[in-house]
């Protein structure tokens, strides 16, 4: 049953540049006098394409979790003739194969647990969050993560939203050009509802959630499955 799910999943975009490159490298390689033949056997012995090691781990890795779905209930049969299913799998699997980042990789694998279990949105939003997930980074998504239950430092009374962040995320102390800049990615998205971080506020407003409606839905999308 599995092998046929992963039939499913493996559709493959297009190559990715990393792939190219491997395949121009190896055409320069055997055009060297004498020593490209060579040289093109160690290339491959020494280098997987980037694609295929990608493909490899995302079907692994998606076929695992689907399995452990199923011990809970879940007719693996029944989602070959899901079309959403279908549908946001070869989506995601392109978004998968875009990115080495763990993190992003397993968003997007909850994201299409959630449509198998049918915990995901209507497919106006699920598309747009699975549009999301591709091209924010990890950090925007743990920036997001962070002002959904916000944590006041202790001892602050008063102060920006950004005395929050660099106290929940210590990599972006000190870094305000980068972390305005996720912020702003955040906010022109609809995901958060504060356009900057350096209004002075409260402890209490410090405390608020500054996710919107669709911010929520999207942290929900990439958490795994209740049933998981």
């Amino acid at each position: 049953m599995s092998e046929r799910i992963g039939d499913s999943i493996s559709e493959l975009p297009a190559k990715s540049k990393g792939d190219v490159a491997h395949a121009l490298a190896k055409a320069g390689l055997s055009l060297i006098p004498i020593a490209g033949g060579s040289a093109v056997e160690l290339f491959q012995l020494l280098v997987q394409p980037p694609l295929e090691k990608r493909r490899e781990e995302w079907m692994q890795a998606v076929g695992e979790r689907l399995q452990q779905l199923e011990e809970h209930g879940l007719k693996l049969e029944d989602l070959q003739t899901n079309e959403q299913f279908v549908s946001a799998v070869m989506y995601v699997t392109q978004a998968a194969m875009r990115t080495h980042v763990v993190a992003k990789r397993e968003a997007l694998c909850n994201a299409i647990l959630n449509v198998a279990v049918g915990q995901a949105p209507d497919e106006t939003v699920q598309y747009l969050l699975l549009s999301f997930i591709d091209d924010l980074t990890e950090m925007h998504l743990r920036i997001l993560k962070v002002f959904h239950q916000p944590t006041v430092p202790q001892g602050i009374s008063m102060g920006g939203l950004s005395t929050v962040l660099e106290q929940a995320i210590p990599d972006l102390r000190n870094r305000r050009d980068v972390y305005d800049q996720l912020w702003k990615d955040l906010y022109a998205r609809g995901l958060v509802n504060t356009e900057g971080l350096h209004f002075t506020m409260s402890g209490s407003g410090l405390a608020s959630r500054r996710t919107t409606g669709l911010g929520e839905a999207l942290l929900q999308f990439i958490s795994a499955p209740n049933a998981l």
